[in-house]
């Protein structure tokens, strides 16, 4: 039983973090009707009276004593609802004079900001007890009357009551002289007496929740304490039904209180990230809760904290923001809470810090909420006969004004509607929002259903309607209208179309009179319950409507540039001003909000097409560039140095050797070896050979002027002659020659061809490089001008052809 008061305490303090007429002579009708809907209550999360009994061992643990403190900090930091009492009681037996079965550690408590602090003085006085004032039995009997007693002492039969019992089953008054003389019949009477107080409590309508612990729990017996407690619920939904469960660990038990808890008083728990500190934790708040508290459970008081909305922006500590009041508590202590009203929904962040030292503990986060939302309801007819049915539609939003449209958000969820008045009974249907008829779309979070008006009805008429989730509750405004007899004077039908807007757009709508009076009436058109912040114009304001006539009249609903984005709550009305401002039909606002199109959403489009053209424009130079590199390379060219026609040297163009095109060599004469050809590194004293983006070869002797040459056909360099292979323009028939004609202003010369042994052999004219001057190795061979000399032929040479040139 060491667990006992550590989980009396954990329970405790997961308990109070969770509740945080005609107008002419011809009328032939009554008054027109009267249909109104209560003004919105605010008072924050619904309240709940409950007891923490806790069946106490006979000693405590170290440990178990810095649980209490951080439970008791729990207590006073994480309670969301002001309204709500508490109780904290412990419990053993009686077995001797001067003890007694029950100790009330904390009296009834209100849990404001001061009952917090009291609350807090008092827990830790939930401690050892020793056996001069009580024993070490377990008296549920004198516990659970203890409870009871203290939640139904005030009278107030509308707020829940709950008591949460922790222990692990098993009744031992065997020793207790309170149960009889005879110690063997002891038992019998304590479970007598137990049944006894269970009744007891089912009367006054207290629940009871027990948590069972330790390694020999009678389930059994739980069981039947849950069951014989009152099995009414917070709402109409299987898990809100009194159970009892059972923790297996100690590690287990603050987690399973909380959820306990919640599902006791229908609140709901988001469990965050964990983390040392420096560390960003993280808790998700969704859009239907209206209050809530960010509990971080620090341990060490030395650990600071910083709140970010889902919007990225610091909140403050105190006071309002963006919307939402913020009260945060336990900075200075082991547990630190941020209590918020009207939350933004999302992924909050908690940034946390804590100076060298104070680094060791882990600190975990997570959000206690509930969601309070508000009904907006139309009946359709307003003012329904005796006997007539009307459909009647609710949808749900919060405080913000955020209207509720996303379904999974409201999973489970059970929705009613009560009718009442003079001369029947109370009438309740279901609503659905199931796509079949009168619902006109299943999905879209409007639950509608029809209700028929008794017959024997004779008085004004209220309608309520309730919904029930988990963590959810409704404000059950009660929407109140008259009994009609007859034909009414006038009717009227709103329509407004369903669309998406920007702000500074218009909604339009029409409205279809029907005057049935000898007099025209004149009609007001007005908004109720919009969105916070909204900001709607209607026009017109007012439409006549002439006697005995059907008229159709067409409006608009302006939407404001400060307009929030989002679904646009609130409804339009139709008031007769002829017969004291009477309301004759209501419609729902069904408009949602988009921000207004930037430039790129108007031009995207253009850009996008604009972009593509560069793009493709960029790729064709791109390619023509690439395609231009890879003519130029000289890749794969062979070189090869002749004299008198016999072959002296060859040299081949490898990959990366011909930068931009161009290729440099030298011809080596070193002194008693042949001639040989080299590749040059530098500019300096080096021939070069490249190709044009055409593909045509040109070569650069030395010092000397660019000129073309063809692949096969040799031309003058110097002492030599120089054949240019070139892969792309040789096939295997043998070395392209051409026609023949000079380059050099000679004429057409003839070329033949014979059979060679390694192909074909090609005699060409010698073709000779321009004069160079008398530089280096070569001598001046040109032609001197307006002379003939230097224009005679050169000698034939014969060059082979290697086929792989």
């Amino acid at each position: 039983m060491q667990w006992r008061n550590t989980a009396g305490v954990l329970l405790l303090a997961g308990a109070l973090l969770a509740t945080s007429g005609p107008t002419g002579a011809d009328a032939a009708t009554s008054r027109t009707p009267a249909l109104t809907t209560a003004p919105p209550t605010d008072d924050g999360p619904d309240p709940i009276d409950f007891a923490v009994v806790v069946d106490q061992s006979a000693s405590l643990a170290d440990k178990d004593l810095a649980l209490e403190t951080e439970a008791a900090a729990l207590l006073s930091q994480g309670e969301i609802s002001e309204r709500s009492r508490v109780t904290v009681i412990g419990f053993g037996s009686a077995e001797k004079a001067g003890q007694s079965p029950v100790r009330e550690v904390c009296p009834l408590t209100v849990a404001d900001a001061a009952g917090r602090q009291g609350l807090s003085d008092c827990v830790p006085r939930l401690t050892r007890r020793d056996a001069a004032s009580t024993g070490p039995g377990t008296d549920f009997p004198a516990a659970i009357r203890q409870a009871v007693s203290r939640l139904t002492e005030s009278g107030d039969k509308t707020t829940p009551k709950v008591v949460f019992l922790l222990t692990d089953g098993k009744l031992d008054v065997s020793d207790s002289p309170e149960y009889g003389t005879d110690k063997a019949n002891r038992q019998a009477n304590g479970e007598k007496r137990l049944a006894e107080e269970l009744a007891r409590a089912r009367a006054a309508s207290v629940q009871i929740w027990p948590l069972g612990f330790g390694g020999r729990i009678d389930r059994a017996a739980l069981t039947a304490m849950a069951e014989g407690g009152h099995r009414g619920r917070c709402a109409d939904l299987p898990e809100a039904t009194p159970k009892m469960r059972v923790v297996d660990t100690a590690a287990e038990i603050d987690k399973a209180l909380q959820e306990t808890f919640a599902a006791a008083r229908c609140a709901r728990i988001a469990h965050g990230t964990v983390g040392k500190p420096p560390a960003d934790l993280s808790v998700i708040i969704p859009p239907i809760a209206t209050d809530g508290s960010l509990t971080v459970g620090k341990h060490d008081p030395k650990v600071r904290v910083t709140y970010y909305d889902p919007s990225g922006r610091k909140v403050p500590t105190q006071g309002e923001f963006d919307g939402s009041t913020f009260e945060v508590s336990g900075q200075d202590g082991p547990v630190e809470a941020l209590r918020v009203k009207n939350p933004m929904p999302g992924r909050w962040r908690v940034h946390i810090e804590a100076p060298e030292g104070h680094r060791d503990r882990e600190v975990a986060v997570r959000a206690i909420w509930q969601g309070r939302l508000r009904s907006e309801v139309t009946l359709d007819p307003a003012s329904p006969r005796a006997g007539q049915e009307a459909v009647v539609e609710v949808r749900m939003q919060t405080r913000r004004g955020v209207v509720i449209t996303d379904p999974k958000l409201l999973e489970g969820v059970k929705v009613s509607a009560v009718l009442t008045g003079a001369g029947f009974t109370p009438v309740t249907v279901r609503l659905t929002d199931d796509g079949r008829a009168p619902d006109r779309r299943a999905g879209d979070v409007r639950f509608t259903g029809r209700i028929t008006v008794p017959a024997t009805a004779t008085g004004d008429l209220t309608l309520v309607t309730d919904m029930a989730a988990p963590g959810v509750t409704s404000d059950r405004r009660p929407l109140n209208t008259t009994r009609s007899e007859g034909t009414p004077a006038v009717t009227a039908g709103l329509a407004v179309d369903r669309v998406t807007v920007h702000p500074g757009d218009t909604v339009r709508g029409t409205l279809d009179i029907t005057n049935n009076d000898s007099g025209p009436h004149t009609l007001r058109l007005a908004l109720k319950d919009q969105t916070a912040g909204s900001d709607l114009k209607l026009s017109p304001a007012t439409v006549t409507a002439e006697a005995g006539r059907k008229t159709r009249f067409d409006f608009t609903v302006t939407v404001g540039k400060g307009t929030p984005v989002g679904e646009l709550g609130g409804l339009v009305e139709v008031l007769d001003t002829s017969d004291a401002g009477q309301a004759l039909d209501t419609a729902f606002l069904d408009v949602r909000v988009e921000a207004p199109p930037t430039w790129w959403d108007r031009w995207w489009w253009a850009v996008t097409a604009a972009a593509a053209a560069v793009l493709l424009a960029g790729a064709f130079v791109g390619i023509r560039l690439l395609a231009r590199s890879r003519r130029k390379d000289l890749t794969g060219v062979r070189l090869e140095l002749l004299r008198d026609g016999q072959s002296l040297s060859t040299i081949t163009v490898r990959s990366g050797q011909s930068s931009g095109g161009e290729y440099l060599f030298t011809v080596e004469e070193a002194r008693g070896a042949a001639p040989a050809l080299r590749r040059a590194r530098g500019a300096s004293s080096a021939h070069r050979l490249r190709r044009t983006g055409a593909g045509e070869l040109l070569l650069r002797p030395n010092g000397g002027r660019e000129f073309s040459v063809r692949p096969g056909v040799p031309a003058g360099l110097d002492d030599f002659e120089i054949v240019v292979g070139d892969g792309r323009r040789t096939g295997r028939g043998g070395a392209q020659t051409g026609s023949g004609r000079r380059t050099d202003g000679g004429g057409p010369t003839r070329t033949e061809r014979t059979p060679g042994a390694g192909g074909w052999r090609a005699r060409v004219p010698r073709r000779r490089a321009p004069a160079t001057g008398d530089r280096g190795t070569g001598r001046d061979r040109s032609r001197t001008p307006g002379t003939d000399e230097g224009r005679a032929e050169q000698p034939t040479t014969t060059s082979t052809w290697d086929p792989n040139f």
